[in-house]
């Protein structure tokens, strides 16, 4: 199983204070930057996508409550069969009519883990 690129999501309170901080640390803007569709209150949902050489993180603000790790595979609904297959729990499903494939489980300890496509 090939789970693509690696990121940690992080859930923000304050995407200004966060990038802030994180472009002091060599961070540069990579991706974002406008209110994501899709989500709930989507006035008050900002995302943006940084990178430090081979580190990359999600800054996610009012769109999750968790930190999370993720993935970027090219098939997450292959991904999804093989997992459900395992005998493994999945926190969110896709299907193959969505645009924007991603999944969602949690490991023992309650980690959450998303698998995203796009």
């Amino acid at each position: 199983m090939t789970l693509g690129a690696f990121s940690l999501s992080l859930a923000v309170k304050d995407i200004t204070a966060s990038l802030d901080f994180y472009t002091k640390l060599g961070f540069e803007i990579i991706d974002g930057g406008h209110i994501h569709e899709g989500f709930k209150d989507t006035d008050k949902m900002k995302w943006r996508i940084i990178k430090n050489e081979s580190v990359k993180l999600g800054l996610f603000q009012g769109m999750f409550d968790d930190n999370m790790l993720t993935f970027n595979p090219k098939d997450v609904l292959s991904i999804q069969n093989d997992l459900k297959s395992k005998g493994l729990t999945l926190i969110k499903e896709t299907s193959e009519s969505e645009a924007m494939k991603s999944i969602m489980l949690a490991d023992p300890d309650g980690n959450q883990i998303m698998m995203d496509q796009h």
